[in-house]
């Protein structure tokens, strides 16, 4: 409700935007931000007054959910379960199996438990147990029929079906599951889940079996195909190397791809590079040898290198006695000169001990030469053997392309055949296992307290479920309420002030009370008295006016009653407007009829005449006229005979005499139709003109808006009008309707009074209601409303 309020702000705040009174409100643009952003206090606030109004709601849905809860606990019958734990490990298969696994064998992880989980919940494990335990003849698993074979078929389906619906199997943990059977029987609940779990082992020790004899199988028949491919490879390597002269050394018998061999041109070839490589630093050693011998040939024998090049005997000795004839020779010389016989002497010595030496060289020189011509021969034989090697090796080269892909080939051929040989071997010895990864680790027991239904859970979910459905019923109560419960509802959704909310009056007519005057106290009496003075001086002499209707006086009867205190309220703001601007005529009027606009205009119009001001009541619904109906005795002249001509104005306007409030009434007259131009008439604007001349305050009992246009015709005589809603009555959609279609009402829209409100009911929608008991009471004045 209150959010579509809001979204009328905008449209209703655009036509009454040329209202000064109520661009000037105080407070209205704090309203309306305070509704877009409003703290989390205020939504505490709203949830609270929700709950105080809706309280009766809110309480029936709990109690309706408490009820069914408490009604399906006593008709749902009790049922228990019971549970089998199982242990899934491949610890124990893999203390048997060699380091290659078998195929077949269950190696568990922990991905796997969502397959072990359907597995257990498989038909094949259900049907195995429905058939060991017989329950096609449980009344509880399947209806009983006759014997023949469609009939058996459809109970156990029937039975599967059931026992799928009452099985839950679960992970406790990484390899712990948990098979749990429900059923109204503990004892069927316990047996059933122990024969889950067997069923379970016995169906993966068949299954394992089947898979091991199965891969048994199918590895002997592969087995038989990698043989003859193995063989054909062995034989295609072969016959290539017989084609293409190719021999290998080692063990060249071995015609398997993993025999250690070596091509003979490939072990040729190492061994001349290598003794090609000995040739070629032998001939460079004996040409170094030589190209030394001529360069000592060349030197002078005294030179020490001569010796230590050659490091021959031979001419080591002989180059020794040179060398001693040569010390001689220097001696006796130098003592007996050069010419000296003995000196010539060994002079002829040396000389021929020269001509030894340097045949001698003669002779190592054309040996070295000897040496340097035989190691070039040799390693030019090697060289030419080399390069006939290479130019065949070219050739055979190419013809081993196609060698290298026949053994490449082959030796895939005998890997597979080698790992599938192993694993039939494996294969072969696993069948002789009987075990399995599960086993139990603990068996399923009678229960002692049955799991369903659950009394607890039962009811908690029956009220959360009225709980929540109460405050979704308070809540679409609330959205689907349009109408008016508050004040702030009226200035939130219309964007105008709202002026009083007054409360509900009795229903019944009441009678006339006038010992509320007696038992006022004689101050307020005094007062009353010294605001009228020049009232009851100029009186009329026609006979007073009373209201035979108790409510449309009850200010007078009752002024220290909420209801009072409202309409002063209606008063104060009509004052507070006439202090800023001309504000003497001022209509009541409402969207439908009953809503409380006349009451509501007699009364304010009495408060005002109370407290010494000149004011008359004019009965301007000219349809459905209150004060020719409501006052006593009835009145003879009206409005119509004064718009006419047909009487003086003075002579049709009647009196209260206890407040002094003038009345001019409105007779009515079957031969009037047009209502609208009387009210738009010339003769009435002079009338209102006139009047306005003569009272301080020209109060208009309008007609309602929806059924007529009466107002819409008075509106230019008009200062300010007071719209009438009638509280949890009228449709926000019709007020903010004819607010919207008229811009002219809008601007002399003094507020809204939202008139009939039920005090204990608005106490639900307000934080704090209007009556204070001890506030209203304490001054010794009844109070009734």
């Amino acid at each position: 409700m209150r959010g579509r309020a809001g979204n009328r702000v905008g449209a209703i705040a655009r036509p009454l935007a040329t209202n000064p009174r109520a661009a000037a409100m105080p407070g209205r643009e704090q309203l309306a931000d305070a509704d877009v952003a409003r703290p989390l206090a205020a939504v505490v606030r709203e949830l609270t007054a929700l709950i105080r109004r809706r309280r009766y709601t809110l309480l029936t849905g709990p109690a309706i959910g408490l009820i069914a809860g408490l009604s399906y606990l006593a008709i749902a019958p009790a049922q228990y379960t019971a549970t089998a734990t199982v242990l899934i490990d491949s610890s124990s298969m893999r203390a048997l199996q060699t380091q290659a696994q078998a195929p077949g064998a269950l190696g568990f992880d922990t991905t796997q438990a969502p397959a072990q989980i359907d597995i257990i919940g498989s038909d094949s494990v259900a049907l195995e147990v429905i058939r060991k335990l017989d329950l096609v003849k449980d009344p509880e698993f399947a209806i009983a029929g006759n014997s023949d074979a469609g009939a058996v078929d459809s109970r156990e389906r029937e039975a599967l079906d059931t026992f799928s619906r009452r099985l839950n199997v679960s992970r406790a943990r990484n390899y712990v599951f948990d098979v749990s059977f429900t059923s109204r029987d503990p004892g069927t609940a316990a047996k059933v889940a122990n024969a889950t779990v067997e069923a379970y082992i016995h169906n993966q020790v068949e299954t394992q079996d089947e898979v091991r004899r199965r891969a048994g199988k199918w590895l002997q028949e592969r087995i038989k195909e990698l043989g003859a491919q193995v063989t054909y490879a062995d034989r295609a390597i072969l016959e290539f190397k017989e084609k293409n002269n190719i021999v290998d050394l080692g063990n060249a018998g071995a015609a398997g791809p993993g025999a250690p061999r070596r091509p003979i041109d490939e072990q040729q070839l190492a061994d001349i590079n290598s003794q090609f490589a000995t040739a070629r630093a032998a001939t460079s050693e004996a040409r170094a040898r030589l190209d030394r011998i001529e360069q000592v040939r060349k030197m002078d024998i005294k030179e020490a290198a001569v010796a230590d090049v050659l490091r021959d005997e031979v001419i080591t000795r002989l180059r020794t006695k040179y060398l001693d004839l040569s010390a001689r020779e220097t001696y006796l010389s130098a003592r007996y000169g050069a010419d000296h016989a003995a000196a010539e002497g060994i002079r002829q010595q040396m000389a021929d001990l020269t001509a030894s030496i340097g045949s001698e060289l003669g002779r190592i020189a054309a040996s070295y030469q000897s040496d340097y011509e035989i190691a070039r021969a040799r390693e030019e034989s090697l060289e030419q053997q080399l390069a006939n090697l290479v130019s065949r090796g070219r050739l055979t080269n190419r013809d081993r392309l196609g060698l290298a892909e026949l053994e490449s080939l082959a030796k895939i051929y005998h890997d597979v055949y080698n790992t599938f040989l192993q694993r039939y071997m494996d294969a072969s010895q696993q069948q002789t296992f009987p075990i399995t990864d599960a086993r139990v680790i603990s068996v399923a027991v009678p229960p002692t307290s049955k799991s369903k239904p659950n009394t607890a859970l039962a009811l908690a979910i029956a009220l959360a479920i009225g709980t929540i459905g109460s405050f979704a019923a308070a809540g679409l109560r609330d959205l689907t309420d349009s109408v008016f419960r508050t004040g702030r509802q009226i200035e939130q959704a219309l964007n105008v002030r709202c002026l009083a909310v007054v409360p509900q009056l009795p229903s019944l007519p009441l009678a006339r009370n006038n010992s509320s005057k007696a038992a006022k106290p004689p101050s307020l009496q005094l007062i009353g008295q010294a605001a009228r003075p020049k009232l009851e001086a100029t009186s009329p002499t026609q006979p007073g006016l009373a209201f035979s209707d108790g409510r449309l006086r009850f200010t007078a009867d009752e002024p220290l009653s909420v209801f009072a205190e409202a309409v002063r309220a209606i008063k104060l703001s009509i004052g507070v407007e006439g202090a800023r601007r001309p504000n003497h005529v001022i209509g009541f009027t409402s969207t439908l009829p009953a809503e409380g606009k006349s009451t509501i205009a007699c009364n304010v119009a009495i408060q005002m005449a109370d407290a010494g001001k000149r004011v008359i009541l004019l009965d301007a619904d000219l349809r459905s006229p209150t004060l020719a109906t409501h006052v006593e005795p009835r009145p003879k002249l009206g409005l119509l005979q004064v718009l006419a001509g047909e009487s003086r104005l003075d002579d049709a306007i009647g009196y209260e005499p206890e407040t002094g409030l003038a009345l001019l009434p409105f007779i009515p007259d079957d031969r009037v139709v047009h209502f609208d131009e009387i009210l738009a008439s010339v003769a009435f604007r002079d009338l209102i003109a006139k009047l306005r001349d003569r009272y301080e305050c020209v109060i208009l009992d309008l007609p309602p808006l929806a059924p007529v246009v009466d107002v819409r015709a008075a509106l230019s005589t008009i200062d300010s009008i007071v719209f009438v809603v009638e509280w949890g009555k009228t449709r926000m959609s019709a007020v903010e309707h004819h607010l919207l279609s008229d811009a002219d009402l809008g601007s002399r829209l003094l507020g809204i009074v939202l008139n009939k409100a039920n005090l204990k009911q608005l106490a639900k929608f307000e934080e704090r209601g209007l009556q204070h008991e001890g506030y209203y009471s304490n001054l010794g004045y009844p109070r009734s409303i």
